[in-house]
């Protein structure tokens, strides 16, 4: 398809989304990411798109806008990952209490910057939990107040039936100016596993891929225990003897476990390359899978770099804090397939739309955030 759309990535992190909206037919002319090292890896791997190396609260949608060359109603699509980690079940006890945590507010930055973008059409991505969050509730009433139609339009799918070689339950909400678009139904046909995702690859170690041969550094007793568990698919609880801690405390059963080679990965999360954080031991070889491997697993292609100035465990945060591009571009496409369709006249009813909201929104019409308008300060 060719690129004729023109998409905003907020909270860009490595690259993940923008990678997916590009497969979709769209071209990322923007982005916005806090965190240094992500922001020097996303420059590398999309050096055409203009990047904001901001704290999202200090950047201006109409500021965007002039540095980009577009007008009002003239972006296509605003898509993000806001931080997501305030909302995840392991956080909040599967929504048995509520954290604080000051990155949860992040998601009225997101929706800020819609209503002073005023694309045709949102797509945000996130985890289940936030979901049952108010912050989303506010995000949703903002959003249908300006014209989008985004009640209906989100829903918590698993990252494993739309091509991603791991299991990954996610948010996706859609939602374009004057008409529904929800999210891509999923396809028929086998899932991809950890076969297919890396098998295929060179010993770890002498690949000359750094993200594939960074050594790891485990104690004896580790390396002993590691070597014990059987392979493809094997955890700590098929042995007669624990680790003192695990002896102790009966929990998190995947510790420690391998993946399985014909079924999808469990998530990839940022503790992806140590055993210790979940089932992130390779099917067959008694080792962690390398970072190259987690890429894959997200989705990435073999030549996606990231940065390793900050050692190893920056770049796995990296890498499990991505969005899978395949997931992105499985609900992106027939976005882009409905902004296309809509062509001039969806242009129009969005321009429309906001100029009427505007008028009667008094908080619109002074040019302040729509988000003070349905959040309480």
């Amino acid at each position: 398809m060719t690129h004729l759309l023109r998409a905003v990535d907020l909270f860009c992190g490595a690259g993940g989304l923008t990678v997916g909206l590009t497969q979709a037919g769209f071209r990322v002319v923007g982005a916005v990411e806090k965190d240094p090292i992500a922001c020097d890896t996303y420059a590398d791997n999309q050096p055409d798109v203009h990047l904001w190396r901001e704290d999202i609260r200090e950047v201006k949608g109409l500021e965007m806008l002039a540095s980009l060359g577009l007008s009002e109603g003239e972006l296509d699509l605003v898509a993000g990952c806001p931080p997501c980690q305030g909302f995840s079940s392991m956080r909040t006890l599967n929504g048995r209490q509520e954290v604080i945590e000051p990155r949860n507010d992040l998601i009225y930055e997101y929706g800020r910057l819609v209503s002073e973008l005023r694309p045709r059409a949102v797509l945000m991505e996130n985890v289940p939990g936030l979901a049952k969050d108010r912050r989303f509730d506010d995000l949703i009433d903002l959003l249908e107040q300006m014209g989008y139609q985004a009640r209906g339009g989100y829903r918590v799918l698993n990252a494993a039936d739309y091509g991603v070689p791991q299991n990954r339950r996610r948010l996706v909400l859609v939602a374009a100016m004057g008409a529904p678009v929800p999210p891509a139904e999923a396809p028929a046909g086998p899932r991809r596993t950890v076969r297919d995702a890396i098998s295929g690859l060179p010993a770890a170690g002498s690949s000359g891929d750094p993200l594939h041969d960074l050594p790891e550094r485990r104690s004896p007793r580790v390396a002993q225990l590691i070597s014990q568990i059987p392979k493809d698919g094997g955890s700590r609880m098929d042995l007669d003897t624990q680790l003192k801690c695990h002896a102790q405390f009966d929990g998190f059963k995947d510790v420690y476990g391998r993946m399985r080679w014909d079924r999808p990965a469990p998530t990839i999360t940022g503790g992806c390359h140590n055993p210790s954080k979940g089932r992130f031991l390779h099917p067959e070889h008694n080792r962690a899978i390398t970072l190259r491997e987690a890429a894959l697993l997200q989705g990435f292609a073999p030549d996606y770099t990231f940065r390793l100035d900050r050692g190893k465990l920056a770049a796995a945060l990296m890498i499990g804090n991505a969005i899978p591009p395949g997931f992105v571009a499985a609900h992106a496409t027939p976005l882009a397939g409905h902004l296309v369709q809509g062509g001039a006249s969806s242009r129009a009813i969005g321009m429309h739309s906001a100029c009427a909201t505007a008028s009667q929104d008094p908080v619109a019409a002074s040019g302040e955030s729509l988000a003070r308008a349905v959040v309480p300060e």
